[in-house]
């Protein structure tokens, strides 16, 4: 691979402020030094350390210039970028899309400016591009199909191509399209090229980033000849990343999130069943030591058609319970009738808690009659010592969890077959970008976190195995996002003991955390 050409060192004398080549002063601290850039290529991208912020990140949500104490903070604590998720909306005038308004142009054109100035990378990003958007509500043209949504989109960064031409690609970078999902690979790769001819016949030196597809998961291998380098996602396991998230259909319905995770499935099938696998009809079972006085909790959501469900502990059945489902109101939180079906299944959401006898070995867990039903939580107490929490997955016609209890274990009180840990991490998310670099395409993370609903020692543990993989694998990354709830700036985490900071509420361990990486 051939990296692009550097860059001229003109002035961009489209932009509206000076851009000075010295950080300033911090205050209360001493002056900075001037920046030490980083070179960037489409074969290969630094180290990049930082954040996403969303002043720009949606017309109806989030509308406002950027914030120069972002820019401060950001490089105060030793980070070097920011990625401007962006709605291209914000910059048209009024709703038509071929037209840019110049005032909300140079509040990009300040955000540019501030990167200069504190020393920070500045890449750009269409979070919602002219025909594709991630985000609701959907465009109206499809980018993918329709020739007059590509032709404004490549219209929209030819301009900021224009604009910032010289400006050198150590310093600021395009990220073409937020998370392209939904369209062949060939199909993106043609709707791209003139896009990416439109910028280089402005700015032949200008370093192009292209999200993977696939939610930004998949590297695109047919890329690596139009020379663009790439970005990926850090939000594995979603479960866990984006658990309560609004947003996100049936986050509400996830277990409770634990790092590292035994994966292991809670959908409970009568042995009647027979349009289901074997072993998809087999009871969930625990085996362990189980001293005198321990109780047994599992946590039931959905029910459907009714089932009877039976608890054995040592082969003897020691609790059992017929749940009941069909329209009104019961025991249950809701009732819906599935079609075409026309069964009800009813949502219980309610914890069921038995005693199990002294020195049991072996716990069965199933349905003896009836259809299914999905326990989402199993929890185990002692006498002494806090509960062990087993979320359960939601996995269809897979067999029910496998696992051991072994409490006061260094690793977790429950091992299974499958675990989520950072090996885990690295095989999925990791191993299948290293094909991508070793065609000669650059990789970072151009997203990750965890939702302020997700317990904070969990997303401390997770995120430093994270952390850890990409700096093995060279990668720089950005946090979703430095304030709000994903940040460490006012997440609105319950679980945390914020420091105040300068108007702020600081997670100071989010912080450090990060420095080490």
């Amino acid at each position: 691979m051939i990296p692009l050409a550097q860059p001229s060192m003109r002035a961009a004398v489209s932009l509206a402020l000076t851009l000075t080549a010295a950080a300033a002063a911090l205050p209360g601290e001493e002056k900075t030094m001037t920046p030490s850039w980083l070179p960037a290529y489409p074969h290969h991208l630094p180290r990049w350390r930082g954040f996403n912020l969303l002043e720009k990140f949606h017309r109806d949500w989030s509308n406002r210039p950027f914030v120069e104490e972002d820019f401060r903070l950001i490089a105060r604590w030793g980070f070097n970028f920011v990625r401007l998720p962006m709605d291209y909306r914000t910059w048209i005038q009024g709703d038509d899309w071929t037209q840019f308004n110049e005032a909300t142009l140079r509040e990009i054109d300040q955000a540019v400016a501030w990167g200069e100035q504190y020393g920070i990378h500045v890449m750009l990003n269409f979070h919602r591009a002219p025909g594709y958007t991630v985000a609701s509500p959907p465009e109206e043209r499809s980018l993918w199909t329709d020739p007059e949504a590509q032709r404004v989109c490549a219209l929209h960064w030819g301009m900021f191509a224009r604009r910032y031409r010289g400006i050198p690609s150590e310093r600021l970078s395009f990220n073409l399209m937020n998370e392209p999902a939904n369209v062949d690979p060939k199909v993106y790769v043609a709707v791209v090229q003139p896009i990416i001819e439109a910028i280089r016949r402005e700015d032949p030196d200008r370093l192009i980033v292209s999200d993977g597809l696939s939610w930004g998961t998949q590297p695109i291998l047919e890329l690596a000849e139009l020379h663009v380098a790439q970005a990926t996602r850090g939000y594995l396991p979603m479960t866990l990343t984006h658990y309560r998230a609004s947003w996100v259909q049936g986050a509400d319905q996830y277990p409770l999130p634990t790092w590292p995770m035994v994966v292991a499935n809670g959908i409970l099938a009568s042995p009647d069943k027979a349009d289901l696998k074997p072993e998809a009809r087999e009871p969930l079972v625990v085996e362990g030591a189980f001293p005198p006085s321990t109780r047994l909790r599992l946590h039931v959501m959905q029910v459907t058609s009714g089932a009877r469900l039976a608890v054995k502990a040592d082969g003897q059945v020691v609790w059992e319970k017929r749940f009941l489902c069909g329209p009104g109101e019961g025991e249950w939180k809701e009732a819906r009738l599935l079609q075409p079906w026309n069964v009800y299944q009813n949502l219980y959401d309610r914890d069921y808690t038995m005693a199990l006898p002294p020195d049991t070995q072996r716990v069965e867990i199933g349905v003896v009659e009836g259809d299914w039903l999905r326990v989402s939580e199993l929890g185990i107490s002692e006498p002494e010592g806090p509960e062990a929490v087993l979320p359960l997955t939601a996995d269809w016609n897979r067999r029910p969890a496998q696992v051991q209890y072994r409490p006061g274990h260094p690793d977790g009180p429950f091992r299974g077959a499958e675990q989520w840990d950072r090996q885990w991490l690295w095989e999925t998310a990791i191993v299948p970008w290293k094909e991508a670099e070793a065609r000669g395409i650059g990789v970072m993370v151009g997203e990750f976190g965890a939702f302020n609903q997700t317990p904070h020692d969990v997303v401390l543990r997770w995120m430093e195995d994270c952390l850890k993989n990409w700096q093995a694998a060279g990668w720089g990354w950005a946090l979703w996002n430095f304030r709000g709830s994903f940040g460490i700036l006012d997440s609105g985490r319950a679980d945390v003991a914020y420091e105040d900071f300068e108007g702020h509420q600081l997670d100071r361990q989010m912080l450090e955390l990060l420095q080490r990486y």
